[in-house]
């Protein structure tokens, strides 16, 4: 996600489903999702896994669960910790496992027959989760033992996973009467299956547009990596001798960066920007409306303002207030940069005889053309100092040295596309930790963007660590031909980025599910993940593995001295198109009563408020902002900043010792990585800072002040 981080909607349905049941009829041994996994480290069995699977799989391990729920509502002793709320932990596990495999393939390897069957038992699940979490009996146990934490004399961790079980029925619907409860059912249901239709509808649109060209001097400007790339999507769509370019941003970035013909970038970008909202089957404008009429309702049936109140009150940030007066701190400073920098563009245009006025399909062109003229860096040749497998092997270093962590490439081990690689992570004593598949390439089955993900979350069993199995999933260009990948710098930090999410989940050592790695505050869960993009970018770092793709050669010491100078060009443009998307999801959270919203017409209202460059859009218009409408970050866009301010100051603390530094390595990973929702967020970051964060040291380091 870019940043992205991106989780997938239905993990949070699964929040709380699991089960260690192993079902061991011969009529569940033929569906190897129903079998106990014989699979190394227990990993999905791919190799054996047919569609006509998931269905029955789901119904048999929501029927488990089921049963699993009602012993604990009929155990005739009185309720406690261990017999309902330990239960409840462990319970659906069969059920979380096949959701997470299959959700996850339908984000990374979707087909008409995947969006069938999730269309078909996604209102199904939501019914199911809904059973669960509305069912009186269940939650007057759960309350029982709540109401006598303060004298049950429970563990940090016992209170935390007690509070955080109370709390999901609460916000629920548990205490609602029978009334509201009915009208929630009927509002989760149809909330989840007009998110997937979004999501789809976004798929579609990403894989329907394509700008061929059959002129040669239509590429003039672009690079010779990026024209041979088109050329090979044109020859797989069957037109061999033409380039095809596409939304994918492996494909459209570049041409928006490098192509001179400005009608075709005009074209490009126009088709970006308008996804979602072309009045066709694709359109998602009405989608978008429902969403935010049920979501308004839903915050309303809880008696809260608005659904942005509701969803922050359970938030690091608390209140829509606390929100804005962040994003309020950093957006003058960016809008003023971001100002200066396209009265630097117009410069450009002007001095090259240009008679237009700098316009949004114009500022990746111009940026680039300015930072070469101002910081003679050519991309294209920095690129050649990141090849993926080099990107690769730095980040191997990296954990390596500050926590003694392995990488080991196995092939006995099935995958769920040949893209996907699977790699052991090992303890600097060669003990297991965890499993990750990393896929790295763009493809028409797989959604845009970046994100981490699980088959498995770690939880501890009868007194053992379950190790977990982990997945990044990343957007870069295939490889042509014999020719390696080359990324350029921002696709590097990407990579860092969801590495640091996969340690999230990778290091976590909790007792309890429900706590388990990543299972932290939505405006918490970006801090692993932001802070490692740290490491790609310094020159210590830098020196281990950006070598030239062809002659090994290390990065000059001039070039990352190039680098570290124009470290801040563009920062204006990039807080501000992403500040822009997080005021849009605040706004469309904030509407305290229903309405029917002309989409567009409210966009531009919230964008124009802000006083908004028209050369900039937002980094996600309404129509294809999957982060809010089909994924788990609704009022929580936000939250890269707040998590920017977060990694900001807690790397200062490398930075105050040194980037490897083992005690500081050590209690990042023992406070922040190892702990997941085990604790309150800011006692875990003051545990490893000493202090709560300061916001200095990311305006600084965006050059603001």
């Amino acid at each position: 996600m870019n940043k992205i981080s991106v989780i997938i909607l239905f993990a949070v349905i699964f929040a709380s489903c699991n089960n260690s049941t192993e079902t061991k009829n011969d009529q569940n041994m033929e569906n190897p999702l129903l079998a106990a996994y014989t699979t190394p480290y227990e990993v999905p069995p791919f190799d054996q896994l047919k569609k006509e699977h998931y269905k029955p799989a789901f119904l048999k391990a929501m029927e488990e669960q089921k049963a699993e729920i009602e012993a604990i509502i009929n155990n005739s002793e009185p309720a406690n910790f261990e017999n309902t709320i330990a239960a409840f932990d462990i319970s659906g596990l069969r059920l979380k496992n096949i959701g997470n495999t299959f959700f996850n393939l339908l984000s990374t390897n979707s087909d008409e027959e995947m969006q069938a069957i999730a269309t078909e038992i996604s209102p199904v699940l939501s019914k199911h989760s809904d059973d669960i979490m509305l069912n009186a009996k269940l939650f007057a146990r759960i309350k029982s033992v709540f109401d006598q934490k303060e004298s049950l004399k429970l563990s940090v961790e016992q209170n935390q996973v007690l509070s955080e079980i109370y709390k999901s029925f609460a916000r629920g619907g548990a205490n609602l009467d029978a009334d509201k409860q009915a009208r929630m059912r009927e509002i989760n249901e149809k909330l989840t299956s007009l998110s997937l239709q979004f999501g789809e509808n976004l798929l579609a649109e990403n894989n329907n547009f394509v700008l061929v060209i059959d002129k040669k001097e239509d590429l003039a400007g672009l690079p010779e990596s990026v024209i041979a790339t088109a050329a090979e999507t044109a020859k797989e769509k069957g037109q061999e001798g033409k380039w095809i370019f596409t939304l994918h941003k492996p494909s459209s970035m570049p041409f928006l960066e490098f192509a001179e013909n400005r009608a075709l970038r005009e074209k490009m970008f126009n088709a970006y920007a308008n996804m979602g909202n072309n009045n066709d089957k694709y359109d998602n404008k009405k989608i978008v409306n429902e969403i935010v009429n049920l979501r308004i309702e839903k915050a309303r049936l809880f008696d809260f303002a608005s659904f942005a109140h509701y969803t922050l009150d359970d938030r690091m940030a608390k209140t829509p207030e606390n929100v804005f007066a962040l994003l309020d701190k950093v957006w003058e400073p960016a809008l003023k940069a971001a100002k200066g920098d396209a009265a630097d563009f117009q410069k450009m245009i002007d001095k090259q005889g240009g008679k237009f006025k700098l316009a949004a399909w114009d500022w990746s062109f111009y940026a680039a053309k300015v930072k070469k003229e101002k910081y003679s860096i050519d991309s294209e040749k920095v690129k050649e100092y990141f090849s993926l497998d080099n990107a690769k092997n730095g980040l191997f270093t990296v954990i390596n040295k500050l926590w003694g962590l392995k990488m080991v490439e196995r092939k006995d081990i099935p995958t769920y596309h040949p893209d996907a690689i699977a790699y052991e992570v090992q303890e600097a004593d060669g003990s297991h930790v965890g499993i990750i598949y990393m896929d790295f390439y763009v493809r028409p089955s797989k959604k845009s963007g970046a994100w981490m993900t699980n088959f498995r979350e770690q939880y501890t069993k009868d007194g053992k660590r379950v190790a977990p199995v982990i997945s990044i999933v990343l957007n870069f260009p295939k490889p042509v031909g014999d020719n390696p990948v080359l990324l350029t710098f921002d696709e590097v930090t990407t990579l860092f980025h969801e590495f640091g999410h996969a340690l999230h989940g990778l290091l976590s050592n909790t007792t309890y599910y429900t706590l388990s790695g990543t299972n932290v505050a939505r405006d918490f869960v970006e801090l692993p993940s932001q802070i490692m993009e740290n490491w790609a970018t310094e020159p210590e770092v830098l020196k281990t593995y950006a070598k030239h793709y062809k002659t090994g050669e290390i990065i000059p010491d001039e070039m990352i001295k190039k680098l570290e100078e124009s470290g801040n060009f563009n920062q204006g443009f990039a807080a501000v198109e992403y500040l822009a998307a997080s005021y849009l999801d605040i706004a469309w959270h904030i509407l305290p009563e229903n309405g029917d919203f002309d989409v567009i017409k409210f966009e531009n209202e919230q964008l124009v408020s802000r006083k908004l460059i028209p050369e900039i859009i937002s980094r996600y218009k309404t129509t294809y902002f999957a982060h809010i409408f089909s994924g788990g970050y609704a009022t929580g866009y936000y939250s890269y900043i707040w998590a920017e301010v977060l990694d900001a100051d807690a790397f200062n603390a490398f930075k105050e010792t040194s980037l490897f530094d083992q005690k500081t390595a050590q209690s990042f990973r023992k406070n922040i990585l190892e702990k997941g929702g085990t604790e309150d967020q800011m006692e875990l970051y003051k545990r490893f800072r000493g202090a709560e964060p300061k916001t200095e040291p990311l305006l600084k380091r965006k050059g603001f002040i």
